[in-house]
């Protein structure tokens, strides 16, 4: 099924809510802040004139903050974006179904700056045949898209695959710093970490970032903070490494990064001459991230 473009609406016009607008030709898009509000003066405007709505925001209780004070017609499909809790995405998804209203929690795994390109995986939970209504939309999104169950199990799958992301994230950050120290080139450090069998996707979209030290918020660090709070939280069973994670990230937001892109976990890396925080630069301006 395909959506025309000008029954489909944003709800947070963040970067991620920006990206999706550039993707999908959104009709209209409407953000707290009205400067970033497209064709909608209120959220109402954009769930009463839309099929589909993206929701595009920081985490789930402003999600639920959005929804209770808005018109939802029955038929409606929300597409939340949101890399929120899972247990409160499942139980909106249920509330929601009880209204007639059909909802997808269909976290994205990549930056804002991926997005804009199409070099992201949708992964969504919900009922399989809304999935497959959306599955045409999703295309124009993302190079891939996958139905990870029911309500809830998108923003499960999203935890999952940010634990390892973050965790390499850190890794690279830390082996810069280590390459520092013992006196070896950061960009030979980078290429021969790329050629290696250490090799990972982040090295190619954060490691110039983090030599160059410029934190232009792709993906802001203050919200991939809430994720790992988010996992260490879900979590039964101790998780170590995402503790020492959720530490550094705590430290570099302590030091001003929150707002930075989460390259700059970097920052929490103070010992050597080159990586003291004073030679980090603060982007200005920031806008707000929205996943």
């Amino acid at each position: 099924m395909t959506f025309l473009h000008d029954r489909i609406g944003i709800i947070g016009m963040g970067l991620m809510g920006s990206a999706v607008m550039k993707r999908t030709a959104a009709a209209c898009g409407w953000d707290l802040d009205a400067t970033r509000c497209v064709n909608a003066r209120t959220a109402d405007d954009v769930f009463g004139r839309c099929e589909v709505v993206f929701l595009c925001l920081p985490h789930s209780s402003i999600v639920r903050e959005v929804l209770q004070g808005a018109t939802l017609k029955p038929g409606l499909i929300l597409i939340d974006t949101t890399t929120g809790d899972p247990a409160e995405m499942a139980a909106l998804g249920a509330e929601l179904a009880a209204q007639g209203i059909h909802y997808l929690d269909a976290t994205i795994s990549g930056s804002s700056a991926q997005l804009a390109t199409g070099d992201v995986l949708i992964m969504a939970g919900g009922e399989a045949a809304v999935f497959e209504r959306c599955c045409a939309l999703f295309a124009q999104l993302a190079r891939d898209a996958v139905h990870t169950g029911p309500c809830g199990s998108g923003a499960k799958m999203k935890l999952v695959t940010n634990l390892v992301l973050g965790l390499n994230r850190a890794a690279l950050a830390e082996g810069l710093v280590l390459a520092d120290e013992l006196g070896v080139e950061g960009k030979q450090a980078l290429d021969v970490l790329r050629r290696s069998m250490a090799y990972s996707r982040i090295m190619d979209t954060k490691g110039e970032k983090m030599l160059a030290r410029d934190f232009t918020p792709q993906a802001k660090l203050s919200q991939h903070l809430k994720d790992v709070r988010l996992m260490l939280a879900a979590s039964s069973i101790p998780l170590p490494l995402s503790e020492t994670h959720r530490e550094l990230l705590e430290k570099a937001e302590a030091l001003g990064f929150g707002d930075a892109d989460n390259s700059a976990v970097i920052s929490a890396y103070a010992g050597s001459s080159k990586f003291q925080v004073s030679s980090f630069k603060k982007p200005a301006n920031a806008t707000t991230e929205s996943s």
